[in-house]
Formats: structure tokens, C-alpha cells, sequence
């Protein structure tokens, strides 16, 4: 889509008249083609890799918790769910003892990501097709 096309204006000697073209691209398109778009391969990426990365922090017992995102996660939302009775006293619970401690525990979502959060982001940038970061 050309959105203006206008006169610079003379410039040098000779005035010689320069013309420019402004041309974008519509923002849809370009957010789509990038993966960009609610439910896009990007955050479709970025949700996978959270709970594939989150799950060796999250507390485990039986396994219902850590399965409980599996189940309760629609990839591509942006929203990593662990529902079970318990997820939220495990989250942020302090007085427990967990199996495979200290990695497995409470705030397993922020303790991942101190540690994974540039990772995440660069499998990301890479999907979009940006700039090495």
C-alpha cells in the first residue's frame, strides 16, 4: 500500500527534483507473517518451551501437578496453567519437603525463568525472523 508519494525538494546544483516513495506495508500483515498474532507460532513457541523448561523445577510427587499444565495449558494462549487442588499452596509454599530439591520447589515458574528467560526469548526472536540478541 503507498501511503504518500511527495516532492523532497531541490537539491544541489542544477535543482534537480527528487522523488521518494513512502510504501508500508499493511501492520497485519507483517505481525501475521512474523508469527506475531494472538495464538502465532511464536507464542505457540514460547509456551511449549515453558513448560518443557519449567519442568524440572515444578514439585513432584505423583506427577499430577507437573501433568496438570499439560492438561490445562492451550498452547498459544499465554497462559501456562498447573491446576490441581494444591498448585497454588505448593507455588508458593515454603515449609516443604520436596523430592528432587532444591531444583524442585516453590515459584518454579520465576526460578525457571532467572534462569531460562533469555533462552526463551531467543528461540523467539529467531522464530520472527528478528536480530540476533
Amino acid at each position: 500500500m503507498v501511503v504518500n508519494t511527495w516532492d523532497i525538494g531541490r537539491l544541489g546544483v542544477g535543482n534537480i527534483l527528487y522523488r521518494e516513495k513512502l510504501i508500508i506495508k499493511d501492520i497485519n500483515k507483517i505481525i501475521q507473517k512474523r508469527g506475531l498474532e494472538t495464538a502465532g507460532k511464536v507464542q505457540k513457541f514460547i509456551d511449549s518451551e515453558v513448560m518443557r523448561v519449567t519442568d524440572p523445577y515444578v514439585p513432584f510427587d505423583s506427577g499430577t501437578l507437573k501433568s496438570s499444565a499439560i492438561r490445562h495449558t492451550k498452547v498459544g494462549s499465554g497462559n501456562v496453567r498447573y491446576r490441581t487442588p494444591y498448585a497454588r499452596r505448593m507455588y508458593y509454599g515454603t515449609h516443604f519437603n520436596f523430592q528432587g530439591a532444591p531444583m524442585r520447589g516453590a515459584k518454579w515458574f520465576d526460578r525457571m525463568k532467572a534462569n531460562h528467560k533469555r533462552d526463551i526469548l531467543r528461540g523467539a526472536i529467531k522464530i520472527a525472523g528478528g536480530k540476533k540478541w
